[in-house]
């Protein structure tokens, strides 16, 4: 698995691109932890479920169905979320959903269960560059070190370039409109003003 911080950083960079208009600072915290919910599994091994279990570490959290049943909760809680339920829904969909995705791309560990409870099967991406995460005390190490290097070059900084540059191309959208001058009725100057000054 990538980082559980780095799974966030996903929604945070959509949400920077789409706008607080778009995505409520409410509804990107849920998003934030939708993405890192899924890795809420680990309590698994200390329960003595076993790592290739259904309901072990990258199963049934870690499924699209997982992301619908979190999606169905945030259309309940839309009004809290500040969203249309279609939106918040949508939204924790796809941030969850992401959590396995980044899993799917790792060199290490089991692949996800996607497609759980229609299929146990756990798969990865034909292409994996991310570093797989060490679990526990481990992180603290050298090879911690590798793995958040790994995360930064193929998750955060594209992440976060994509989220500037939705940022900025949505400011510019919007800037014509905002400095055009207004105009009466008929392409005419507001009454009151001198068109000469």
């Amino acid at each position: 698995m990538p980082t559980v911080m780095t799974h966030a950083v996903v929604p945070l960079a959509l949400g920077l691109a789409l706008g607080r208009q778009r995505i409520s600072p409410r509804l990107l915290a849920a998003g934030a932890l939708a993405a890192m919910l899924p890795d809420a599994d680990v309590v698994a091994f200390k329960l003595g479920i076993a790592y290739a279990d259904d309901f072990g570490h990258r199963g049934a959290s870690h499924s699209f169905a997982f992301a619908a049943a979190l999606a169905a909760l945030g259309a309940l809680a839309a009004p809290w979320l500040r969203a249309p339920r279609w939106r918040a829904a949508w939204w924790l969909f796809l941030c969850a959903a992401s959590h396995p995705l980044l899993d799917a791309l790792t060199d290490g560990g089991l692949g996800v269960a996607l497609y759980w409870p229609w299929s146990d099967a756990r798969i990865f991406a034909p292409w994996r560059p991310i570093e797989v995460s060490p679990i526990g005390a481990r992180f603290f190490s050298a090879r911690g070190l590798e793995v958040l290097w790994s995360e930064a070059q193929w998750v955060v900084l594209p992440a976060l370039s994509l989220g500037i540059v939705g940022a900025l191309l949505r400011k510019l959208m919007r800037a014509p409109a905002a400095t055009a001058p207004r105009r009466g009725r008929a392409g005419q100057e507001p009454a009151g003003q001198d068109p000469a000054q």
